[in-house]
């Protein structure tokens, strides 16, 4: 097998346990969810900035876009389990919202909605790879790989940035 097609295997098998993890966040304590996430958002984000988009068909070429396998209702379900275990430490200000350049008023923004929208296209993307059997995760990937660039990228990084800092202010509490 060759290494591209490793490589996106490895990546698969990360995003659906990053899917899992939010599927399941409602049994987890609050800092055991943190630490875990802290684990796979970088390494989500590492494998999709590295793995290249495969020469022969370039991500604004491809445009016959993949079926969404994730209703609003999972979405919404898992944006919830979230919040609960987040709780009051859900919401954080945001510093890169394109509209805070024109507001005098801080933007809020949510670790469960923004860990929901990444959650959004890793699932889309472990499915369509599941349910083909391997034959679609090239084209999973493309599409994935063209949203991280385009929307999702920016959204895991602010949410790391807080989620990093419920980890140490937390731990220098303690």
């Amino acid at each position: 097998m060759d290494k591209f097609k490793t490589r996106l295997i490895h990546l698969v098998s990360l995003c659906s346990d990053y899917c899992v993890t939010l599927e399941n966040a409602s049994s987890m304590e609050r800092t055991e969810l943190v630490a875990t996430l802290l684990g796979y958002l970088p390494r989500i984000y590492f494998e999709f900035h590295d793995i290249p988009v495969p020469e022969d068909a370039s991500i604004d070429e491809w445009s016959v876009p993949l079926a969404s396998h994730l209703d609003e209702d999972t979405y919404e379900s898992v944006r919830h389990r979230l919040a609960v275990v987040m709780g009051e430490h859900d919401t954080y200000l945001e510093t890169f919202e394109n509209d805070m350049k024109y507001s005098d008023t801080p933007i809020a923004a949510t670790i469960s909605e923004n860990l929901a929208d990444i959650f959004q296209p890793l699932f889309n993307m472990v499915v369509e790879t599941r349910e083909s059997d391997g034959d679609n995760m090239v084209e999973a990937f493309r599409e994935c790989a063209g949203d991280f660039r385009r929307f999702w990228s920016q959204t895991l990084c602010n949410v790391m940035r807080a989620l990093n800092a419920l980890e140490f202010n937390e731990t220098d509490i303690d």
